[in-house]
């Protein structure tokens, strides 16, 4: 499977809950498998620009980008990925819970 380094930057609310940041990881990678076949790696919380950096495995680029999707509809992260046409992101929001 191919692998992907993800940056990750708290939101205001990812912040003000910086608390549970451990247990949103672990419920995260429970996610990422099970729905989407996502492996994560290595979860590394950084100081500097970015707030945390992610090491997966996805079978392909659109299921690692649905379950980012999913990951930041809660509204404690934001990251940054590849550009996707309107078709391609459709396919994804498809996916996406």
């Amino acid at each position: 499977m191919p692998h992907y380094v993800v940056l990750f930057d708290w939101t205001d609310q990812g912040a003000r809950s910086a608390r549970d940041t451990v247990e949103r990881v672990d419920d995260a990678g429970e996610l990422a498998q099970d729905k989407y076949g996502v492996s994560i790696g290595q979860v590394y919380w950084t100081v500097g620009h970015h707030d945390l950096v992610g090491l997966m495995e996805a079978p392909e680029i659109e299921s690692l980008s649905a379950f980012l999707l999913e990951l930041g509809s809660a509204g404690n992260i934001r990251t940054t990925m590849r550009a996707f046409d309107r078709d391609e992101m459709s396919e994804i929001l498809g996916r996406v819970g």
